[in-house]
């Protein structure tokens, strides 16, 4: 019986649009051409720090990270708050804790993320980085220390992302339940995959989450 829900960040909770928007800005182009530049390295399955490089052949993202904060010391830059949030986030994650069920948010971030989330407030029971564990998705030594920190077994937790390399597929090979959300353009590209099929759910949205969950426990 699945007793825990742990979610992704970046397009799962938290739309990434503001900082894609402000990273086209900072390389003096169009929203619209890093949006696509984006999508296309979601559907080749490249890292979209490429889509970068692309912009700028030298690009070197930690020297343009420094540069920006010294630029802009006090703005967001690459950062994300609680305008970030999806609309359906708080009430979906508040619906599961009634439901009695733990919630969990655990996804590839630094470690600065974890004060933003935590000033959000959010309906979760903890909040965890890639950064803080010193291990990333899709490492199997993430995914053990989601189990850890949940207390469960893996089989009774459903982890849920947007994609299907970092979320489902990792996930799934931990013994984990999974769910892809069609959400951001790595879930929608993924979703139409032959292997999505390896998710337990593929979701519109996180409202979709707890029907689910009553029909798979």
């Amino acid at each position: 019986m699945i007793r825990a829900v742990v979610f992704d960040v970046g397009e799962t909770l938290i739309s990434e649009t503001r900082i894609w928007s402000r990273w086209a800005e900072r390389l003096g182009v169009s929203h619209f051409l890093l949006m696509g530049l984006l999508g296309g390295m979601a559907a080749l399955d490249r890292p979209h720090g490429d889509a970068f490089r692309l912009v700028r052949p030298e690009f070197d993202l930690e020297a343009e990270d420094a540069a920006w904060e010294r630029d802009d010391p006090g703005g967001l830059r690459n950062h994300f708050d609680a305008d970030d949030l999806y609309p359906d986030v708080r009430e979906a994650l508040s619906a599961l804790r009634v439901a009695g069920y733990q919630v969990i948010i655990a996804g590839n971030q630094p470690s600065r993320a974890y004060d933003a989330l935590v000033a959000m407030e959010l309906p979760a029971d903890s909040v965890h980085t890639s950064e803080g564990w010193g291990v990333s998705k899709p490492e199997p030594g993430f995914f053990a220390k989601v189990a850890a920190v949940a207390g469960r077994e893996p089989g009774e937790i459903l982890y849920v992302g947007d994609r299907l390399d970092n979320d489902v597929l990792p996930a799934a090979a931990a013994g984990m339940r999974t769910a892809l959300l069609r959400r951001g353009p790595w879930g929608y590209l993924h979703a139409d995959r032959p292997e999505a099929r390896a998710a337990d759910v593929v979701a519109d949205d996180l409202h979709a989450l707890l029907p689910a969950l009553e029909r798979l426990t």
